[in-house]
């Protein structure tokens, strides 16, 4: 078996396997948590309703914090789109999303994915900088910086791969697989489990000032 084969093989099957695996399993463990009868009713009548909707409302700071969190903010989304947009929009990427789904659409340009590719790099380099240089804002752990490495990584050897750099084309595309598989590995025990947990927690919230009549 080729490094290549095994990528695409072993690897990437078994890293989806503990990607869902281990997402049910943080999702179970939430969820199963007890929680203490709710003894009061909302201040406001709609109280759940907003409560949900403050997944959607609270996407975009509050006007007192706008000119602190704007840098953050605006290239958060910028890495956030852009990767997104990488992920589903390369022809390699729907062509595995197929193999797994069964559905396809019609793929980004070469071009137009190299480009949103390397616009998502260099917003995660940013937002990893403005972290290294206000440590007493961010407070970085370990695990923050190994979650860096493995996002950027494929990111990085996708780039490589598609403009043959580095080792020959079949290493260099195993290499790519291989990171990818890492990532998915890593997800559900690091902070990129925020990417579900914003929903929960964010509703939480609502639910929460909802009770004590705060306008959201």
């Amino acid at each position: 078996m080729t490094l290549l084969e095994f990528a695409r093989g072993p690897a990437i099957h078994w890293a989806l396997i503990i990607l869902v695996a281990g997402t049910i399993w943080r999702l179970l463990g939430v969820l199963a948590l007890t929680r203490g009868a709710d003894l009061s009713r909302p201040r406001d009548a709609f109280g759940n309703y907003k409560g949900y909707r403050t997944v959607f409302s609270r996407a975009w700071p509050s006007g007192e914090f706008n000119v602190a969190t704007r840098y953050q903010t605006v290239v958060a989304y910028v890495f956030h789109f852009a990767t997104l947009i990488v992920v589903v929009g390369i022809t390699a990427h729907i062509e595995f999303i197929q193999s797994l789904t069964g559905t396809s659409w019609p793929a980004l340009p070469n071009a137009a994915g190299v480009a949103v590719g390397i616009v998502a790099l260099v917003s995660l380099f940013a937002l990893i900088m403005r972290r290294v240089t206000k440590p007493s804002i961010y407070c970085s752990n370990r695990g923050d910086y190994i979650t860096w490495v493995l996002v950027a990584a494929p990111l990085i050897t996708g780039l490589m791969a598609f403009a043959h750099l580095g080792p020959r084309y079949e290493t260099m595309l195993a290499i790519h697989i291989l990171s990818v598989a890492l990532l998915f590995i890593w997800f559900p025990f690091s902070k990129l489990m925020h990417s579900i947990w914003f929903v929960f927690s964010r509703a939480q919230s609502g639910l929460t000032y909802a009770h004590k009549g705060v306008q959201i």
